[in-house]
């Protein structure tokens, strides 16, 4: 966008918004004092305003003389950019302007557009202070041990994070320092779409909770009652609440240097295994590679899961090139000896419309045996195609599950299958190989092995 545009676009926004009422919020976004950034959220709708004081950090003790905001968003929904005047493509429009630090979002009422924009912010500035800013969750388990989960928007983040057992530092974008890891945000925005009482107990117990932002979530006009199957507008419901809301949370939004890494994905094709290790290498790989599925909902014109590749697992939301922030992920992995593990949360048994979605208690317990070293005494099985470590064995998950050609009826078409997902991996990976080590090159698939050799 031309600058001229963009001053167009901040009149014209500026012009509509005479004589309305608006509403104003100070806030912050980090949680380490040595980085956080004052921004101030100007909306045109209060519950716009609610999401934001949800979602970023309030200062306990505010003073409104001493904030001094280095970013601003102005975010009205009402007005509709002019692609010939303003210079966008389309009525909506979300313009970041780094010089005059302002964040403009017109024609769009989706509030998540506020969170994604700092985080946009944040995914410049904090690596050029050498803080790895990440589209990730993190928790803590009880031995003060800090896990992250990094993955795309229905892949799990926010409800593998969620557990009972372990202490919630934040839901979705994290920076990690030379301090350790700290959130961005003092809230959460989860997926409600279909949400389970059962299999996720905090997160559904917040969608009662006086204070929380519903979004897109169908209500009852005469009972009040919700209905949170109903994806009659779209399945990107959403519920965004305080931190605070989870009872085990982190209050500081801070943890240590980081033990186990999960990388997490949805595979629609059903062939990529439910939990792997991952070599330093792969990791790597994998990293940039951000392979999962785009969710029903989450953008406009998806309908059902398609594979897709996001790198670093946020693409649309980094500035710099993917392999500065991978070689600074690389470079604290290797630092502090973290384990990582891809999981797949996506299908199996088949490809979406024939197999099943994973079963979240087997993800769960996967995921719990990885982060308490269960996992490190079994014997592993190495995936020839993926080049995968698979572990032969799992507590509380049986054992079929955890190699996906089994699961599938006719074993040959997983092959078929898999060689496909393998090819596409390749042919993806071709715009980081220049950039990347050969050690890097080669932890990926193979496109040349057949799964039932090796």
């Amino acid at each position: 966008m031309e600058s001229a545009h963009f001053d167009a676009l901040h009149r014209d926004l500026l012009g509509s918004l005479t004589g309305k009422e608006l509403y104003v919020q100070d806030c912050y976004a980090g949680a380490d004092p040595n980085y956080r950034l004052p921004i101030r959220i100007i909306n045109e709708y209060a519950w716009h305003n609610l999401f934001a004081r949800n979602l970023f950090i309030l200062d306990p003790n505010p003073a409104p003389e001493t904030h001094v905001p280095q970013f601003t968003v102005i975010d009205s929904p009402s007005f509709q950019a002019e692609p010939k005047r303003h210079g966008t493509r389309s009525n909506v429009v979300i313009a970041l302007n780094f010089a005059r630090k302002l964040v403009l979002i017109a024609g769009s009422s989706y509030a998540g557009e506020m969170k994604k924009s700092i985080f946009s912010v944040l995914n410049y500035i904090l690596p050029l202070k050498n803080v790895l800013s990440m589209h990730c969750s993190a928790n803590i388990g009880p031995a003060g041990d800090t896990a992250l989960f990094f993955g795309l928007s229905g892949t799990g983040k926010t409800t593998l994070s969620s557990d009972p057992g372990r202490m919630l530092v934040g839901d979705d974008e994290h920076g990690w320092s030379d301090r350790g890891i700290f959130n961005f945000e003092g809230g959460c925005y989860a997926k409600t779409i279909r949400l389970s009482e059962e299999a996720e107990p905090q997160i559904y117990s917040t969608t009662r909770r006086f204070g929380t932002v519903l979004e897109n979530v169908v209500v009852d006009p005469e009972t009040r009652a919700l209905n949170l199957d109903d994806d009659r507008l779209t399945e990107n419901t959403r519920a965004a609440y305080p931190i605070a809301f989870i009872d085990n949370a982190v209050s500081s939004g801070q943890g240590s240097h980081p033990k186990n890494i999960v990388m997490l994905t949805a595979d629609a094709f059903g062939v990529l295994p439910p939990i792997s290790r991952l070599t330093p290498a792969g990791a790597m790989y994998h990293f940039l590679s951000g392979y999962t599925a785009k969710v029903a909902g989450t953008e406009r014109g998806v309908t059902e899961p398609t594979a897709t590749f996001s790198t670093c697992f946020g693409a649309p939301f980094l500035p710099l090139a993917p392999n500065h922030y991978a070689r600074m992920l690389g470079d604290r992995i290797a630092r502090h000896q973290a384990r990582v593990w891809l999981v797949n949360t996506g299908w199996t048994g088949g490809p979406y419309g024939t197999g099943r979605r994973m079963k979240i208690a087997d993800t769960r317990a996967m995921i719990r045996a990885a982060l308490s070293g269960a996992l490190d005494g079994v014997g592993y099985e190495h995936d020839p195609v993926f080049n995968l470590d698979v572990p032969g064995r799992c507590p509380e998950v049986p054992a079929e599950v955890l190699t996906p050609r089994r699961t599938w009826t006719h074993p040959a078409d997983y092959d078929t299958q898999a060689l496909k997902v393998a090819h596409m991996f390749a042919e993806n990976f071709k715009t980081f190989e220049q950039g990347v080590t050969a050690e890097v090159r080669a932890a990926g698939p193979r496109c040349t092995t057949s799964p039932s050799s090796g």
